[in-house]
């Protein structure tokens, strides 16, 4: 890197760190102050600004704040306050955003549920929710119906947007309520430390977790986008992302509506549909999800895919191997990568846009922050510790988890971990006497590595990475390569068990064009492309990779399903030492494999 740029480096990073500390700080040091309050502020200074584009609607911060007063008072009318939780169950629109606004000007908790989930995971997010009331879109009204009888306690279903039977109208008791200003003393006694949402994890590996966000919390996420953004008035976020999930519900709309510019919220991600929407509603900024930027990457090209407005795009998981692409082929300005979960205490930023990097702290602001890397074994899945029995920083450039120091210090605004709604959730998430006697730091449950300039990089989460050969193979770091090769749309890799074999084997589960690979070509590139034991063992052709509603890929069934063919419904190809090419998996050969009549 020349001299000109790390100088120019260290100013964005000094100027944008500065900006979201002080406006943590601000947030800190106000305990009664609350989004609530935000959006009332706004209702009377900029009434008139657009809040929320949707289609064809446009709302005013005057009605979405006039609005959500009619969601609080059928609130209190329900007997809901501080302590109470109320259930959200509700496709993409601006309904939603109104409906845990009020819910929290009445000093409530809204409980984000999945629009995704049915049956036993969505029972189990109702139900620890605790959440006697649920605000259900009527277009979810099956999903909710495969979960009703599983519930461990009565509730009362309020339906919007249409009739649902056994229900409340909910549509119809909100016109009975006053948009009018809320007295003075509607939210009495509310501090920043009440639970504002409960957001739930994504479940990949198990059943979701209610993550708590206390107001402080969704103030300073909000505070922070807005901050690194560096938004204001004119800007327009566009949203693809579920309003469930903290990055499209909390930090996207957070960015521009603590400062008086817009959403433009879309019912769910196309990217047919996707420069049409940027163009039509002149969007500035867009909050992705890596996966979102492939699929765009796998469009044909749009007449309008460079005349936009977008200033910055801002999000995770934009793998490296794209990203220059993406920025150069989309005519992108700036890219903010970030990196942070709903829960932890571990929040990056990349603010100078370095390609591949997931954030930065330089040497001389490391006070500031809360994050190390601990050495880790992979094998048993937990940090290594020395013989004083004290966690091990791993060297620059070498991957560990990566660990955030609990504590309530206002010098550290990130150090804060809110836990979840259940506190023995909570416990598995820390680990003691990491450093010294009596420490506390959240397990983030992945593995990073940082190089000596201070920049951070995501090598993968814990439990994918898998042992073969001996060696350590990172599934994001084989993904990576493979995604390159021509005609791959998308690859999930994982490790799959073969019996009598130490380890797991690489397993990728690829999506090809027009379903089919050269298969020859692709081993030859991956011998090129990795080490001996990093080249998939194992490739599965599927015609399409089973997603959560965040946009991760599911790997917990592929890894279950292996690559038996009397279970796997797609073709499985064998990396075969013998014949020194793919060849398919039949009974036959399965069989020979497991048997240990076969050389790995």
């Amino acid at each position: 890197m020349g001299l000109i740029k790390q100088i120019g480096n260290e100013i964005t990073f000094l100027r944008a760190a500065l900006r979201t500390l002080k406006k943590a700080t601000t947030i800190r040091e106000n305990t009664t102050h609350t989004f609530a309050d935000t959006a009332e502020e706004l209702a009377r200074t900029k009434p008139n600004n657009i809040a929320i584009y949707f289609e064809d609607r446009k709302i005013t911060y005057r009605e979405y704040n006039e609005a959500a007063n009619r969601y609080a008072r059928w609130a209190k009318d329900q007997g809901l306050g501080r302590g109470d939780v109320v259930a959200l169950m509700m496709e993409n629109r601006p309904e939603y955003l109104v409906a845990w606004l009020g819910v929290i000007k009445a000093g409530a908790t809204a409980a984000l549920i999945n629009t995704n989930l049915t049956k036993g995971p969505l029972a189990h997010c109702l139900n620890i929710s605790n959440a006697n009331h649920l605000i259900l879109g009527a277009e979810l009204a099956e999903n909710y119906s495969t979960a009703s009888d599983q519930l461990e306690r009565p509730m009362a279903v309020w339906a919007t947007g249409g009739n649902v039977q056994g229900a409340n109208n909910l549509d119809a008791a909100l016109e009975q309520q006053s948009g009018d200003a809320l007295p003075g003393d509607f939210r009495a006694g509310l501090t920043t430390e009440d639970d504002a949402l409960y957001i739930y994890t994504s479940g990949t590996t198990g059943n979701p977790k209610a993550a708590r966000i206390p107001h402080v919390r969704l103030m300073t996420m909000m505070a922070a986008f807005a901050a690194a953004a560096n938004t204001n008035e004119k800007d327009r976020m566009y949203v693809v992302l579920p309003l469930y999930h903290s990055a499209g519900g909390v930090c996207a709309v957070g960015a521009t509506l603590t400062v008086g510019g817009s959403v433009i919220i879309r019912q769910k991600f196309s990217a047919t549909n996707f420069w049409d929407d940027t163009h039509k509603y002149g969007a500035t900024l867009f909050q992705y999800i890596g996966e979102l930027c492939r699929y765009l990457l796998n469009t044909d090209k749009h007449p309008k895919e460079t005349k936009h407005k977008l200033r910055m795009v801002i999000g995770n998981g934009l793998r490296p191997e794209i990203w220059p692409a993406f920025q150069k082929r989309f005519k992108i300005p700036h890219i903010l990568e970030f990196y942070g979960a709903t829960e932890g205490n571990v929040a990056l930023m990349n603010f100078d846009g370095t390609q591949g990097a997931i954030g930065r702290v330089p040497g001389w602001a490391k006070k500031k922050f809360n994050v190390e890397i601990v050495k880790f074994d992979i094998e048993n899945e937990k940090p290594v510790r020395g013989p004083d029995g004290f966690c091990i920083a791993a060297e620059p450039g070498e991957a560990g988890e990566a660990l955030g120091r609990i504590s309530n210090d206002p010098d550290q605004p990130t150090g804060r971990f809110d836990g979840y709604a259940k506190k023995e959730e909570t416990e598995k998430k820390i680990l003691r006497d990491v450093f010294e006697k009596g420490d506390e730091w959240f397990r983030t449950g992945d593995l990073l590595r940082q190089d000596k300039r201070g920049y951070y990089y995501f090598v993968d989460r814990i439990g994918d990475t898998f042992r073969w050969k001996g060696e350590n193979v990172a599934t994001s770091e084989v993904a990576e390569a493979i995604s390159v090769f021509p005609g791959v749309k998308e690859a999930n890799v994982y490790g799959v068990h073969v019996p009598g074999a130490d380890g797991r084997a690489g397993m990728a589960s690829i999506v090809a064009e027009n379903g089919s690979l050269d298969l020859d070509r692709f081993r030859d590139q991956m011998q090129k492309e990795l080490p001996d034991y990093a080249v998939p063992v194992f490739v599965r052709l599927q015609p399409e990779i089973e997603i959560t509603g965040t946009f991760k890929h599911r790997k917990v069934e592929l890894v279950k399903e292996g690559f038996d063919p009397s279970v796997v419904p797609d073709p499985v190809y064998f990396n075969c030492p013998v014949q020194k090419k793919y060849v398919p998996v039949d009974q036959g050969l399965y069989g020979q494999i497991c048997a240990g009549a076969m050389r790995l």
